[in-house]
């Protein structure tokens, strides 16, 4: 496998040029004093981490996996280390409230750490993940105590953090989950059940590990309003802060999974633990949703992180490899070959990643931006319009980052031809790394319902129009050089609202058709939004490109993706078109 390079360059011009994500910063008080200047320099320390400490042991850390041992979940080597140097360095802190010891960085910036972590290694990246979200969870949701005594040392990575959802008869579904927390005499709870694919559940990397788990009171509301939120620690924590006895939380196994070797999924048995209420009684699901929201831009991160460290090491191997002789004027006849990257189709494949990679990169950073602005912005209409995008993008950003990277890592180990099959060329652990990535935190499946139900229809189509909106605000400043790329995304825009004016008016007709074309249309969505990206790229880049030669290259590669890959919508068109009739024409007994 290629050594693992970030794109730094890159990165700081998505932030400055593409986004200027400064003049965001200025305008927010707890943000004043960042600069782009810092930012870059955050980004660079972060890129040392993840070049030099991570990404070297990924494949011998997948080689080995995670090891249980009657209740023991011990990482493989060098894990226990790097972590240890990661959380010194403050990095699972990235975006935690200073107040407890965090840096307190804006997502826009924390979007590019994530995607170099998971670039690096997406086993050892969710470890840190995981607790981040939690630490985000118990801050907002948390009381006092809750927060004093367990945020601080969190945020240095002395303890961990896990997200306990899914139980054996309930994943998507958690209105019906079994967990019980009983009320004790003290004010906490006892907490019994069995949650199952919990990620970091249990293992050796930290001295506690802090568990956000659902679960029923006894007067529970049945469905998803019955659900309430509890912290519950591996070890109790005694008043001065020293941890004491273990609590009645234990691995009862972990799972023998296709990927993310290294990463330790675990079945976790709750016996009457000890756990504290975060938040309201009954109001859990929304706040384990901050948690979500932000895991599912990230879950979306870990696949344009397998997508970038496959593009990197494709065009390695394309550029090395000879064979086969490409056209004449590519030709080099002092040499009993030509590289790969000279044929046609190997470029096809090439431009496709770089095209994933970099819109991927572009449109987590502009996700990333909103959710700074919904969380930071004094103005509430501004405040109130980031809001509505996040909402409306959240599901697109864990959906389309996931597939379209999964395609990239496939994509990637077709160039490698049979050296991707191997395991030491490191191909084939991408695609299976990448592959849970697009059912964790949600089935992609399952996103496309939420953009399309909750989010598209359930607001009349409201939600979709600020994001249509920042795309007129660029087709109305054109760009010389550009006219073909505006005219495509112009008619992709009427596209998209054409298509979802029909599918509302056939709602209230056939109660089959938004979970019939859900998908689809996520899909049009996504690659719509990619095209924005990549057009808002190439605007800045144009005119910058004798003082940047390099951004060239992004130039052509917007118009590579507005003649190659932008032209799939209409395919999805026809599906959606169809509605529901194809699907349900079938019987249940004729499948």
């Amino acid at each position: 496998m290629a050594d693992y390079r970030v794109p730094r360059e890159d990165m700081q011009f998505v932030l400055q040029d593409v986004f200027k994500v400064d003049k965001d910063w200025a305008q927010f008080e707890e943000l004043a004093e960042l600069d782009i200047e810092t930012a870059v320099a955050i980004i660079d320390e972060g890129a040392k981490l993840a070049e030099t400490l991570i990404a070297p042991n990924a494949r011998a850390a997948d080689e080995e996996g995670v090891q249980f041992n009657d209740g023991v979940v011990t990482t493989p080597k060098g894990y226990k280390e790097n972590f240890k140097q990661l959380a010194q360095g403050g990095w699972v802190g990235v975006t935690a409230n200073p107040e407890f010891g965090g840096m307190g960085l804006p997502k826009s910036i924390s979007a590019q750490y994530e995607e170099m972590l998971c670039a690096a290694d997406i086993s050892f990246s969710l470890y840190s993940g995981l607790t981040a979200g939690a630490i985000m969870t118990i801050d907002q949701h948390g009381d006092d105590a809750l927060k004093a005594t367990y945020l601080e040392n969190m945020i240095s990575g002395q303890w961990t953090g896990s997200m306990c959802l899914t139980e054996p008869h309930a994943g998507t579904d958690l209105g019906i989950i079994r967990s019980k927390a009983i009320p004790n005499d003290d004010g906490s709870f006892a907490i019994s059940g069995t949650k199952i694919f919990i990620t970091g559940g249990e293992h050796d990397l930290a001295e506690n590990i802090v568990h956000l788990v659902l679960a029923k009171l006894p007067d529970a509301p049945a469905g998803s309003k019955g659900i309430s939120l509890f912290l519950v620690p591996k070890f109790l924590v005694n008043q001065d802060g020293s941890l004491g006895e273990r609590n009645g939380v234990t691995c009862g196994s972990i799972e023998h999974k296709m990927g993310i070797h290294a990463s330790a999924t675990c079945v976790l048995n709750f016996d009457g633990a000890t756990g504290w209420l975060v938040g309201e009684p009954h109001k859990g699901l929304p706040a384990m949703f901050t948690m979500m929201n932000y895991e599912r831009l990230g879950v979306g991160i870990q696949g344009l992180g397998a997508a970038a460290r496959s593009y990197q090491n494709a065009l390695e191997y394309a550029q090395d490899r000879i064979q086969g002789r490409g056209a004449k004027a590519t030709r080099d006849m002092a040499k009993e070959a030509d590289p790969l990257i000279v044929h046609g189709d190997v470029r096809r494949m090439l431009l496709t990643m770089k095209a994933f990679v970099e819109g991927g990169r572009a449109f987590s950073t502009y996700v990333g931006q909103q959710l700074d602005i919904a969380k930071y912005a004094q103005d509430p209409a501004q405040k109130a319009r980031a809001e509505s995008l996040v909402q409306l993008l959240t599901p697109v950003a864990k959906a389309f980052l996931t597939d379209t990277g999964f395609e990239a890592t496939v994509i990637g180990q077709q160039v490698f031809g049979g050296h991707g099959f191997i395991r030491e060329w490191g191909q084939e652990q991408l695609v299976r790394d990448a592959r849970i990535a697009q059912i964790y935190e949600g089935t992609n499946g399952i996103q496309a319902l939420d953009l399309l139900g909750r989010k598209v229809a359930g607001s009349r189509g409201e939600m979709l129009k600020p994001l249509l909106d920042d795309i007129q605000a660029l087709l109305a400043q054109p760009q010389a050089g550009l006219e073909k790329e505006y005219q495509q995304l112009a008619e992709a825009t009427q596209i998209i609202a054409q298509v979802t004016k029909n599918v509302l008016s056939k709602v209230a007709d056939d109660e089959n058709i938004i979970n019939s074309v859900a998908v689809e249309y996520l899909y049009l969505v996504g690659y719509v939004a990619f095209a924005y990206m990549w057009l808002r790229m190439a605007k800045v880049a144009e005119p910058l490109v004798t003082e940047r030669p390099y951004l060239a290259s992004k130039v052509k590669t917007a118009k590579f993706y507005m003649s190659r890959i932008l032209p799939r919508i209409h395919g999805l068109v026809g599906a959606i078109e169809d509605g529901s009739e194809s699907l349900y024409m079938h019987e249940v007994g004729e499948f």
